[in-house]
């Protein structure tokens, strides 16, 4: 049987040298490519039997976090391994937090890829040697466990409707981009308020931005 990996991100080299890597590792491998979030997920959407996805943190669509919490929500099943140019150990420990099954630097070798694709694939947590010491020794904070857990605890649906909440959506606006009636919404952010034991939609809001990282690239 064939292992099926969607490649998402957004830079056509890093995605050539994943490619590569996964054409070494895998004698029989059906190779997906997505360039954004929304690609990624209408790709996680029509296809039920993807094994693997190789996610850029920060990748047009994506808000750090705020995808793998959205693919490890709306398809538990699939293994994510984070792939970005960001190497702090925080970072990498929140990702591993939220489910991530390891963490490639974009700053990898194709032999040191192979090696991270081959851990993975046998199911182990990948962490690259010159990073794994200082991640091991970064603690997970109580906050950030907590808001893995809670957000974690969401329902699709509700993953959905919260970060339109915290884009500043209106009920009417979800509803009607949701297909749904504006009551189910309301039934929906009441379980969220309860879930992520927030008050109103501000805090809602807060909580679902905390997901978002800083793109080292975009820095001055």
């Amino acid at each position: 049987m064939s292992t099926r990996v969607l490649i998402a991100d957004d830079h056509p080299l890093f995605r050539a040298a994943l490619v590569q890597a996964l054409d070494d590792c895998l004698e029989d491998a059906e190779i997906l490519q997505a360039r954004d979030l929304p690609e990624t997920l209408v790709t996680l959407d029509s296809r039920e039997d993807i094994d693997l996805v190789l996610l850029d943190l920060h990748m047009p669509g994506n808000q750090g976090l705020a995808g793998l919490a959205s693919i490890r929500c709306h398809y538990p099943a699939v293994a994510v391994v984070v792939v970005s140019a960001n190497e702090d150990p925080r970072v990498i420990r929140r990702a591993l937090d939220h489910g991530a099954a390891g963490f490639i630097p974009k700053s990898s070798g194709l032999d040191e890829i192979k090696q991270a694709l081959d851990t993975v694939l046998d199911c182990r947590e990948w962490i690259p040697a010159h990073l794994s010491r200082a991640v091991a020794e970064t603690a997970s904070t109580d906050e950030d466990i907590q808001l893995s857990e809670k957000i974690a605890a969401l329902t699709p649906q509700q993953f959905r409707v919260l970060a339109m909440v915290a884009d500043g959506r209106l009920n009417k606006q979800i509803a009607d981009q949701l297909g749904i009636q504006e009551r189910t919404v309301k039934a929906h952010m009441s379980e969220i308020f309860h879930k992520l034991e927030v008050r109103n939609r501000t805090q809602a809001g807060i909580a679902f931005r905390r997901l978002e990282l800083v793109d080292p690239a975009s820095r001055v």
